[in-house]
C-alpha cells in the first residue's frame, strides 16, 4: 500500500495549487491517527496530506518525524512546539508564526515510534523531490541515493519531468537509471538501464551492478531448473573435500562427522578394562578394527558419528556445489556482467590516467626541488647538503610575505621574486664564506654543508617555532580538476606543473641565450680553457651557486602551498633531489627533467602496488636508483663534463 500512497503523494504534490482547506483542517480530519500513529494508520494520513497539496506539508512531516508536534488537550488543535522548563513555545502549523509560550500541562507531545518515523521519512523524501527550494530537492535526492527503495522510483520519475535545475536534473536522471536497474518490474527496462550504466564510473553505479550480481552458494543433488547459475564448484579444486562435506551437513544432506584424530581420541577415552564397546583393544591395530569399535560407540550414543574420508569424498562427488545469482532473471545478470566488464576496462584506463597525472605532478615537484641542485652540482661539483634548507627558506619567505600582504594572490606573486632574492643572497654568502675554500675537497664540503643545514634548521625553529606554519594558496587554486569519479588532480599541483614548465623554459633560455649561460656552460665543460678565454670561473661559480639557491627558494614557495612548512621540510626533499640529479645526469637540465620524470613515475607505480605505505615506496625507490646507477653511472643524459679539464 505504501507504494500506492507515495506515488499518489508525489503526483499530487506536483500541483502545488491553492487549496480550500488549511493544514490544521487536514490534521483535524486525521487527529486520532496523528495523535497515536501506527504503521497501520500512518499511510492514510500521508495520503490525505499529499492530496491537500498544501505547501506546509513537508514542514509538518519533518516536525512530526522529529517529535516537534504537540496537541492542545482542550480543543485537539496541533502546534509546532518546543518544551522549555514547565512551558512550551508554540508556533502555528499553517503560518509558522510564533504564538508565545503556555504551560506544558495543557499540551501533549506527539511521539511516533521508530517504525512510523521511518515511514514518514520515506514519504518526506518524495515530497521534497519536487519542493520549490532547490537545496531541499538536492538534499532529498542525496537522501534517496543513500537509502534507495523500490517505492521511490515512480515519484523520482515524476519529479524529473518538472525539474528546472540542470545539475539536479542530471543527478536525478542518473539516480533514476540506477533505481530502474534494481527495482523496475519490467526486465527489459532493467536491462536498458543496466546497459546505460556501462559507461558510468561512479561508485554508486558499480554498487548497483554488484548488488544485481550478488550471489549465494548452495548444494543439491542437481541444480534446480529455475536457478540462475553463476558457476559450479569442484570439490578438491575450488573447495576442499572437508569444506564440501560440511556444506552437505549444513544442508541436512549428510550426517555429521568428526575428524580421524578426534575419533581415535574418543576411542582412548572409552577404554574400560582393556576393551572398547566390548572389543578387545589388542584387535584395534587396523583401520577397520578401529572403525568398527567406534561404530559401536556411536550406536550406543557414547560418541558422535564418524564418516571415513573416502565416504565423505563419495558424498561430495554425488552432489553439485554451485553459486547462484540472487537475481532470478538470467538476461538481467548477463547485462550486468557485460556492463561490469565494460566498466572494469574503463576503470583500469582511468586509474592509469589518474596515476599518470599524480606521477606527472610528483615529477614536476621533484624537478623544481632538484633543478637548482643540478646547476650547482653540475657546474661546481659541490655536494650541497643544505640545498633542502634553501627550499625551507623560500617557503618561510612566502609565509612572512603573506603576513604582510593578506591578499593571497598578490602575496604569492610577490613571494616568488622575494624568495629568489633571499635565497640567492644566502647562496652567494654560503659560497663566498664557506664553499669557495673547499673546492676539490668533496668530503669536507659535504660535512660543512651538512653542518650548515643543521644550523639553518635550528635558526628556523628559533624564529618560527616548531609548529607548521600555513602557506595559504589563493582561492582560485582551491579544489581539484575532476574528470570523473576516478581521475582528478588538485589545482595547486596543476599550478606547480606549469611553474615547473616555466622554469624549464627560463633556465634553458638563460643557459642557451645569455652570456651568463654561455660562460656557465664553458666552465662546466672545461674550466681551465674557460679561464684562458677571459672567463672568471670564481665569479661564475658564485653566480651559479646563487642561481641554484634562488631557484630552490622559488621551489620552496611552490611546495609550501600544498606541503607542511616546517624547519625540517627541506629534509623531505634533499634525498629525492640528489636522486633526481644523479639519475638524470649531473649538470644537465634535460637530464634533471628526465630523472624527475623517471623517479616520479616509478615511485607512483610502486605506490600503486602498496598504496597504504608511501615510506615503503620511497625505500624501494632508493633501491631502484642504486640498481640503476650500477648500469648507467653517468645518468640518463650524461654530460661530457669536466673530464677535459681534469
Amino acid at each position: 500500500m505504501l507504494r500506492t500512497v507515495l506515488t499518489t503523494l508525489a503526483a499530487c504534490w506536483l500541483a502545488f495549487g491553492a487549496a480550500a482547506q488549511s493544514l490544521q483542517d487536514v490534521l483535524q480530519d486525521n487527529a486520532a491517527a496523528i495523535a497515536k500513529p501506527s504503521r497501520s494508520t500512518v499511510d492514510a494520513v500521508i495520503a490525505d496530506l499529499a492530496a491537500s497539496g498544501l505547501p506546509g506539508v513537508p514542514d509538518f512531516l519533518v516536525a512530526w518525524r522529529d517529535k516537534g508536534v504537540w496537541q492542545r488537550d482542550a480543543d485537539g488543535l496541533f502546534f509546532y512546539a518546543a518544551a522549555s522548563g514547565d512551558d512550551v513555545a508554540l508556533r502555528d502549523v499553517d503560518t509558522g508564526d510564533d504564538l508565545g509560550s503556555e504551560p506544558k500541562a495543557g499540551y501533549t507531545e506527539i511521539r511516533p515510534n521508530a517504525g512510523v518515523r521511518r515511514v514518514i521519512g520515506t514519504a518526506l523524501v518524495q515530497f521534497l523531490l519536487s519542493d520549490p527550494d532547490t537545496a531541499r530537492r538536492r538534499d532529498a535526492v542525496e537522501s534517496l541515493a543513500r537509502r534507495p527503495e523500490p517505492d521511490q522510483l515512480e515519484p523520482l520519475r515524476a519529479s524529473i519531468t518538472v525539474e528546472s535545475d540542470p545539475a539536479l536534473l542530471a543527478r536525478k536522471t542518473d539516480l533514476e537509471r540506477q533505481l530502474t536497474a534494481r527495482f523496475d518490474p519490467d526486465p527489459q527496462a532493467r536491462i536498458a538501464a543496466i546497459e546505460s550504466l556501462s559507461g558510468n564510473l561512479s561508485v554508486e553505479a558499480r554498487a548497483v551492478l554488484n548488488q544485481i550480481l550478488s550471489t549465494r552458494e548452495a548444494v543439491a543433488r542437481e541444480v534446480p531448473a529455475d536457478t540462475n547459475l553463476a558457476s559450479t564448484l569442484d570439490p578438491g579444486t575450488d573447495i576442499s573435500v572437508e569444506d564440501a562435506y560440511q556444506r552437505l551437513v549444513d544442508a541436512d544432506l549428510a550426517p555429521t562427522t568428526i575428524t580421524r584424530d578426534a575419533r581415535d581420541a574418543a576411542l582412548v577415552a572409552n577404554i574400560d578394562a582393556g576393551r572398547i564397546a566390548g572389543i578387545d583393544v589388542a584387535t584395534l591395530d587396523t583401520e577397520e578394527g578401529r572403525a568398527g569399535a567406534y561404530a559401536r560407540l556411536a550406536e550406543a550414543g557414547n560418541a558422535d558419528p564418524f564418516v571415513p574420508e573416502e565416504d565423505r569424498a563419495a558424498a561430495a562427488e554425488a552432489h553439485t556445489f554451485y553459486v547462484a545469482y540472487d537475481e532470478a532473471d538470467a538476461a538481467v545478470t548477463d547485462a550486468a556482467r557485460a556492463s561490469m566488464r565494460e566498466i572494469s576496462t574503463r576503470l583500469a584506463f582511468n586509474q592509469f590516467a589518474d596515476i599518470s597525472l599524480d606521477a606527472l605532478s610528483l615529477a614536476s615537484i621533484y624537478f623544481l626541488a632538484a633543478i637548482g641542485l643540478a646547476i650547482t652540482f653540475g657546474v661546481m661539483g659541490v655536494i650541497n647538503m643544505a640545498h633542502g634548507e634553501f627550499i625551507m627558506m623560500g617557503a618561510y619567505t612566502g609565509y612572512v610575505i603573506q603576513q604582510i600582504i593578506p591578499d593571497y594572490t598578490i602575496s604569492i606573486i610577490v613571494a616568488l621574486p622575494v624568495a629568489f632574492a633571499v635565497t640567492f643572497g644566502a647562496g652567494v654568502a654560503l659560497e663566498r664564506l664557506v664553499i669557495r675554500w673547499l673546492y676539490h675537497r668533496p668530503l669536507e664540503t659535504l660535512l660543512a654543508t651538512f653542518g650548515i643545514s643543521i644550523a639553518l634548521q635550528q635558526l628556523a625553529k628559533n624564529v618560527f617555532g616548531t609548529q607548521a606554519r600555513p602557506l595559504t594558496s589563493p582561492g582560485w587554486l582551491d579544489g581539484a580538476w575532476v574528470l570523473n569519479d576516478v581521475v582528478s588532480i588538485s589545482y595547486i599541483r596543476i599550478a606547480i606543473f606549469f611553474l615547473a614548465l616555466i622554469f624549464l623554459g627560463l633556465i634553458l633560455f638563460i643557459l642557451r641565450r645569455t652570456r651568463l649561460g654561455l660562460e656557465v656552460r664553458a666552465v662546466t665543460q672545461n674550466p681551465g680553457m674557460a679561464a684562458s678565454m677571459g672567463i672568471n670561473p670564481d665569479r661564475i661559480n658564485m653566480l651559479t651557486f646563487g642561481l641554484g639557491s634562488g631557484i630552490a627558494g622559488i621551489a620552496g614557495v611552490a611546495i609550501g602551498l600544498y606541503a607542511k612548512v616546517t624547519s625540517e621540510m627541506g629534509g623531505d626533499y634533499i634525498v629525492q633531489s640528489f636522486m633526481t640529479v644523479v639519475v638524470g645526469g649531473v649538470g644537465n637540465v634535460w637530464g634533471t627533467l628526465a630523472g624527475a620524470s623517471l623517479i616520479g613515475f616509478t615511485q607512483k607505480g610502486i605506490e600503486w602496488f602498496n598504496p597504504s605505505n608511501t615510506l615503503a615506496a620511497q625505500t624501494y625507490m632508493i633501491l631502484f636508483v642504486i640498481l640503476f646507477i650500477q648500469f648507467r653511472p653517468k645518468g640518463i643524459v650524461a654530460l661530457k663534463g669536466r673530464a677535459a679539464g681534469d
